[in-house]
């Protein structure tokens, strides 16, 4: 997961022709006691590629989430299910899923990407500029009395690119609800065990 969210920064940096300094995928703790688990140094651009830069997890994450649920689990069933309103058939399918092929190493590698895909409040510095543009932009395009081609021909674009948005975080979601009981337990055991409180 590290590993995906660091390299898909110096990647997007790359493509975008911004200078990239150190690349580190070590855990360190920083002087506010928070640990970092990784960095990629890139030098300040303009703020649509330093907003490209930032946004480069969340969309390397999603497509691996993606990729993971659409090809190696094969959640079209259950998609289809709950479309339908189907909730027994996705149920069903649900408690199907453990008895696939390397399910838990597909299951692990879910849970890692997607606990790291976020992008940090540094990745999110330049994001408002960024939609104020296309607010803006939008606006503008509607004044100008394009308006029913945007509806005709974005409109259907950006909702395919939502629906994918929101598959990619139900996804998400449902793996760390199943962890959240586990961890949980996980915890009270350690700081019983050790006695030091474990955050």
């Amino acid at each position: 997961g590290v590993f995906l969210h660091e390299s898909s920064h110096y990647l997007m940096a790359k493509l975008l022709r911004a200078p990239t300094g150190r690349f580190s995928l070590i855990p360190s703790v920083l002087p506010d006691g928070t640990m970092r688990l990784g960095y990629v140094e890139t030098a300040e651009a303009d703020f649509i590629r330093d907003a490209l830069i930032g946004m480069a997890p969340l969309i390397a994450g999603g497509a691996a989430t993606a990729a993971i649920s659409l090809g190696a689990l094969r959640i079209q069933p259950a998609l289809a299910a709950l479309t339908l309103g189907q909730i027994a058939a996705a149920a069903d399918w649900l408690r199907a899923l453990p008895a696939q092929a390397d399910f838990w190493l597909w299951f692990y590698l879910l849970f890692t990407v997607s606990s790291t895909m976020l992008p940090s409040s540094s990745d999110r510095k330049k994001w408002l500029p960024m939609f104020l543009l296309i607010l803006s932009l939008t606006a503008l395009v509607a004044v100008f009395g394009a308006g029913n081609w945007m509806l005709n021909t974005a409109a259907p674009w950006l909702n395919g690119v939502l629906q994918s948005v929101a598959v990619v975080f139900a996804v998400s979601l449902l793996v760390h609800l199943a962890l959240l009981l586990p961890f949980y337990l996980l915890r009270r055991l350690l700081n019983r065990v050790t006695g030091l409180r474990v955050g």
